[in-house]
């Protein structure tokens, strides 16, 4: 009984020493001036007592002992901390919790008070105003103001009806969409429709970042591309393209940059650095510098400029003129190759959009220079053994010159996954040609990204090659209108300051600097095989009137919108989505059977270790030259380089293509671990060094 009684003034006692604090507690928040300094020290902490005096309002010497007043308030009650050595006050975990409550508390109030609040997307509660609905629907939608306001008058009467106690803009805009869809105005919807990613899809970007290699930048890029990409779809594009690309009809590449970046650009260097890096009002956290008067300096400017101008582009960068610049500032060819290779190992931590980043590639001409020409590959191939998967490229310009002569640095490069393109002339690392071949010191622009489904136009042809063209040719001129469109968005972006580096250096809009390329898919597939031709002289024969056509549709419509534009056959990541879209459509089978690999063809391939039988008379060779002389927009053509191939057999088999093709692109797969980054090409199933069994190729 004893033990009971005192148990029960002990309990007593804690209830009535907590239920004190508590109302202490209260009594701070009571405050106005206090609440204050704790939002301060919240959002601004820690500070000094100078600092949260200033910030707090209390500025004046006669309003020193009020504010020392509240603080000390705020300290007995264990709201805010002074940390004696730094002298600065903090706010506590109990100062957050009641910080929180104070929060609580107002917008709870707020909501009982019968008024509906909405919490807006800017970060704010603001009362419930209908008209902000209507001027929304005006504004936005283009709506009729007759026709706004009766979707208004249904929208509150639904608000009202819910007695939600939890409303924002999102949700309001959730009620009209879904009005306007009940009441048949479908187009309405479209230009009120909210871009994002649903919360699951934004859960999933965070839980599965493994996937994600560029940190943070990764993961908003997909957020933001996603939200672009829709708005391009659902807005920007005419509707019978968007169908088409949603369809499989025909494929836009990085729809999210479509209307902000152009896809391929060629600069030339000695442009680019002569001025030193200037960029105006633009990227002011950027440091400018002078025009280069040494190797050093223009490294630097070259490195700067570089990592800017790959932001600028999707898909690759292509820079002109290296070796000749180096000339001019190089005195000793060790210390070019040292520089050089730490200019590709700085331009390699630049921001890069998308999966697979912009390529930075420089063109190297074999002519003339050879020292520093040398010296370059050096480097590259000293930033190649270091990088797994390499962002910078080499484009080797073999028009005056011999492989031969670097074909042993070269193959050393290709074994360890380099990235090098041979070519006749100035080409991307696609095979895609420069548009304006005239004036190669000017910069100069390919917008390309959009990919045409050759074996879908081929399946629904009925084997008849006339219809099968005229199809072409009805689905070429809208997707060529849009592109048009594409262009004086992007070039009126530019001008106003979002590509500075293109804007400071480039007439954007002058004629002939900008390219349209459309990209034909599958068209083997859809010769020799939908259509029932054979691979022989008549099927040739087909297949080149059917080129012919297309370009004669690129030309005519071309020059009705002012444009340049050409036809290419190189790769995209149209060719599997294009193969699988049909898979499901005609059955697995029906696509397989004409497949010479997984997805449908993107260019010519030609086996490496089968070159040494092969002549200029060969049946490969004169395809692929034939097919290239054709096609003004460039072709890929691809050089497999077997896993068992050394260099030494690269050496030859480089130097034997060089006689025999104007352009080709070696392909060699090189075993990376994903795990610890390591790359060798003794890796087989498990990683010699972490074990780990994830292998890249």
């Amino acid at each position: 009984m004893e033990l009971s009684e005192e148990f029960g003034e002990k309990r007593g006692g804690i209830l009535q020493s907590a239920s004190k604090r508590v109302r202490m507690i209260f009594s701070v928040m009571a405050s106005p001036n206090r609440i204050d300094i704790l939002r301060i020290l919240n959002s601004k902490g820690p500070l000094t007592y100078s600092e949260l005096k200033s910030l707090a309002g209390f500025k004046s010497k006669k309003e020193s002992g009020k504010f020392a007043y509240h603080l000390r308030k705020l300290l007995r009650q264990s709201l805010v901390a002074l940390n004696k050595s730094e002298r600065r006050y903090t706010i506590t975990n109990l100062g957050k919790l009641v910080l929180s409550l104070a929060r609580q508390i107002e917008e709870r109030s707020i909501i009982e008070s019968g008024k509906m609040y909405v919490r807006t997307s800017h970060e704010s509660i603001e009362e419930f105003n209908s008209h902000k609905i209507i001027q929304s629907l005006v504004r936005e939608g283009s709506l009729p103001l007759e026709l706004a306001q009766k979707i208004t008058e249904e929208v509150e009467n639904r608000i009202y009806k819910f007695q939600t106690s939890y409303l924002t803009s999102s949700l309001i805009r959730e009620m009209v969409n879904s009005v306007l869809l009940e009441q048949g105005h479908e187009d309405y919807r479209h230009k009120l429709a909210r871009f994002g990613l649903p919360g699951y899809d934004i859960h999933e970007l965070i839980t599965n970042v493994d996937g994600i290699h560029n940190g943070v930048e990764g993961l908003l890029f997909k957020t933001g591309q996603s939200v672009f990409g829709e708005y391009l779809v659902l807005n920007t594009l005419p509707k019978d393209v968007a169908d088409s690309h949603l369809s499989g009809d025909i494929h836009i590449t990085n729809t999210g940059l479509w209307s902000l970046l152009p896809d391929t650009i060629f600069v030339n260097i000695k442009e680019l650095v002569e001025d030193g890096v200037d960029l105006r009002g633009k990227f002011l956290g950027v440091t400018r510098t002078t025009p280069p008067a040494s190797l050093d300096e223009l490294v630097t400017s070259l490195s700067l400029l570089t990592s800017l101008l790959v932001k600028e582009a999707s898909q690759e960068v292509i820079m002109d003129g290296l070796a000749t610049v180096l000339q001019k500032y190089s005195k000793n060819l060790s210390d070019v190759e040292e520089k050089i290779a730490n200019c590709f190992t700085k331009i390699s931590t630049a921001p890069r959009y998308g999966k697979n980043g912009t390529l930075a590639s420089f063109r190297i001409p074999i002519s003339g220079e050879s020292k520093i020409v040398g010296a370059v590959l050096l480097a590259y191939k000293k930033y190649v053994k270091s990088t797994p998967i390499p962002s910078i490229g080499l484009i080797v310009d073999y028009e005056k010159g011999k492989i031969g002569e670097f074909s042993d640095i070269l193959a050393d490069i290709i074994a360890l996954g380099g990235r090098v393109m041979f070519s006749k002339g100035l080409v991307s690392n696609k095979g895609l040609a420069r548009g304006d071949a005239k004036n190669l010191s000017a910069t100069s622009i390919n917008l390309q990204s959009l990919s045409i489904n050759m074996p879908r136009l081929a399946f629904e042809s009925n084997k008849d090659e006339t219809y099968f063209r005229a199809r072409l040719a009805l689905l070429m001129k809208p997707a060529l209108a849009a592109m048009s469109l594409r262009k004086k968005e992007i070039s009126d972006l530019t001008r106003r300051g979002l590509n500075p580096i293109l804007a400071n250096n480039t007439q954007y809009m002058q004629k002939g600097s900008v390219t349209l390329v459309v990209n034909l898919i599958g068209l083997k597939e859809a010769v020799y095989g939908i259509l029932g031709y054979e691979n022989n002289k008549a099927g040739h024969e087909i297949l080149a009137k059917v080129i012919t056509t297309a370009m004669e549709v690129a030309a005519k419509k071309g020059k009705e919108m002012g444009d340049n534009v050409t036809i290419s056959i190189t790769e995209s990541d149209a060719s599997a989505r294009f193969s699988g879209l049909d898979g499901e459509k005609y059955g697995k089978m029906s696509i397989h059977q004409h497949l010479e690999g997984e997805s449908y063809s993107e260019g010519v391939v030609l086996d490496a270790s089968e070159l040494d039988g092969m002549t200029l008379k060969s049946e490969k060779i004169v395809e692929s030259n034939h097919l290239s002389k054709m096609i003004n927009g460039g072709l890929l053509v691809q050089l497999k380089i077997p896993d068992i191939m050394d260099s030494s057999k690269i050496k030859k088999a480089i130097e034997k293509a060089g006689d025999l093709l104007g352009s080709f692109r070696p392909i060699r797969k090189v075993p990376i671990c994903s795990n610890c980054g390591l790359k060798e090409e003794k890796i087989t199933e498990k990683c010699p060094v972490c074990k780990s069994p994830y292998i890249l190729a």
